[in-house]
């Protein structure tokens, strides 16, 4: 089971590199991770975008990159290049790099040759505490603005799938509100004591679901011991579920800057991975971020 980012460079350790396209790779931090990457052999990369701006940060970093380089100018030229070059079997996984996240998105989104999968596309923010032996997902912290219960329960389970290539073999999902009972006057307790019950009748499998959780009694145990909630998900979750996109991004970028902690950051529920990290990410985020989609590569059995 995977508990630390440290254990997905060891099962990576001796596997075939996957290909990877990474759009608009003119940016230092990304160029730094799949430097690294592709030296630890657990990428192929190719970089899309404007060769001049590759070259200098590529001079930059005294990377003596030998691979491919595709010379494309404008953002939403260079994504929709990427994302053709994933669902025409070039690639296996898809890396964002110095572009905003709608217009790669909105590539992969594209309805002939998109990366869609039939599923729910949603984003997991990964989160490694210092004082814990584990990674816990935050999700959706990315994609979805404000999603309904049907769409709630498709991130839970793109989350587990993720969760089960992990090795974990029944994810405990925190279900997120501002309380932990039900109150009918907020959605977000109503959907997340549905989604609790769904759970438990069967309807959402392979996991261990229970909330609304309040965010202090779903990290930890002590608060939930306090106000009296037994539960084998509070304060040991491993899935965080959300109840709105503003939620999920202020959290997961909070944890980001206020904590000790290491992070990555991926979309799921695509025909292929997709790495999708903020800009403003440092290189060891985007590299983690790599590995694991590549590892997910892997478990999903997509051939070099």
């Amino acid at each position: 089971m995977i508990k630390e980012f440290s254990d997905i460079y060891a099962l990576l350790a001796g596997s075939k590199p996957r290909r990877a396209a990474v759009a608009a790779a003119n940016d230092e931090d990304i160029l730094a991770a799949v430097k690294e990457a592709s030296e630890r052999n657990i990428i192929i990369p190719i970089l899309l975008g404007s060769r001049k701006k590759i070259e200098a940060v590529l001079e930059k970093l005294s990377y003596d990159f030998h691979g491919e380089i595709i010379d494309i100018e404008g953002d939403n030229e260079t994504a929709e290049k990427a994302v053709q070059i994933i669902s025409s079997g070039k690639a296996d996984i898809l890396v964002k790099g110095f572009l905003a996240s709608s217009i790669l998105m909105k590539a992969v989104l594209h309805k002939e040759w998109g990366l869609r999968s039939g599923h729910l596309l949603s984003h997991i923010g990964y989160i490694q505490p210092q004082n814990l032996k584990k990674i816990i997902m935050i999700t959706d912290s990315g994609m979805n603005i404000l999603p309904d219960l049907n769409e709630k329960k498709a991130i839970l389970e793109n989350a587990v799938e993720v969760a089960h290539y992990m090795g974990i073999e029944t994810p405990k999902v925190a279900v997120l509100s501002t309380v932990e009972t039900v109150n009918p006057a907020i959605q977000s307790t109503m959907d997340a004591a549905i989604l609790t019950m769904m759970n438990k009748r069967g309807q959402i499998k392979g996991c261990l679901v229970d909330g609304p959780l309040a965010m202090d009694n779903a990290i930890n145990k002590e608060a939930a011991r306090h106000k009296g909630i037994e539960s084998e998900v509070a304060g040991d979750p491993d899935i965080i579920l959300v109840p709105n996109l503003e939620t999920g991004n202020s959290v997961y970028k909070a944890l980001h800057y206020y904590s000790d902690a290491k992070f990555a950051g991926t979309i799921a529920g695509a025909s292929a991975p997709i790495v999708l990290t903020s800009r403003s990410d440092s290189a060891g985020t985007k590299l983690n971020s790599i590995a694991l989609s590549a590892y997910i590569s892997l478990k999903k059995g997509v051939k070099p």
